[in-house]
């Protein structure tokens, strides 16, 4: 019972941990970045964007950014990358209110066989999280690669951004935290199985929450 706590409140860190991230990455502006070799270091400038506005700072420090104008004349990849980013950010939302509940440290919840499922659909919640945002920031870096070795294409080739990197981190201690969460329930269900008069008994015990359940059935010895 205790190594099956213990592994939920770090399942809970990892996933709290993952889900700031992933949020951490909505407004941050470095998505792309983009600095061109100039003769003289002083004056060069440094572009970047990210999924709601393009920016550039000069050599002074000062940033002017500008909004995207239109949402529905953006390109597909952004609107895609918008999309799967507040998903994620919504399952992650209800995985940490779902963990809450589901915990074993938590006196909420229900009887433990209840708190099991919720712990384990929690993980489910952190999991898809994990890939929205994952499949986010790798549709977006795909795009930045496809541009930067495209030899025919003539515009601003970006380079990839802090808030990517940032992103993938995030999304994996989702996954993992919530694979952990998942896999929790696991640790609630003990089989014990005794011989006794030529009949197998078999018991599950159900170790997860206020009550414990005990399912017995008896199956005869093959001879």
């Amino acid at each position: 019972m205790g190594r099956v706590m213990y592994q939920e409140i770090l399942a809970f860190i990892f996933t709290t941990s993952g889900w700031a991230l992933v949020t951490s990455t909505l407004p941050l502006e470095y998505r792309r970045v983009y600095s061109p070799a100039g003769t003289v270091i002083i004056t060069t400038p440094l572009y970047f964007s990210n999924l709601w506005k393009n920016c550039v700072t000069d050599s002074t420090g000062v940033s002017d950014c500008k909004d995207f104008p239109s949402m529905l004349a953006l390109d597909g990849y952004i609107q895609a990358c918008r999309g799967l980013m507040i998903t994620a950010v919504c399952l992650g939302l209800f995985g940490s209110t779902f963990a809450l509940v589901g915990m074993k440290c938590t006196k909420i919840g229900g009887t433990r066989k209840n708190k099991a499922r919720i712990a384990c659909f929690a993980g489910g919640n952190f999991i898809l999280s994990g890939i929205c945002s994952m499949s986010s920031c790798s549709i977006y870096a795909h795009q930045i690669l496809t541009e930067f070795f495209d030899p025919e294409f003539m515009g601003q080739k970006y380079e990839l951004g802090a808030a990517l990197f940032i992103g993938w981190g995030g999304s994996i201690l989702c996954i993992v935290g919530g694979s952990m969460l998942c896999f929790s329930i696991t640790g609630s269900f003990t089989k014990i199985y005794s011989k006794y008069n030529g009949t197998w008994t078999s018991s599950t015990l159900i170790t997860h929450g206020t009550d414990t359940l005990t399912q017995t059935t008896h199956s005869k010895k093959s001879m």
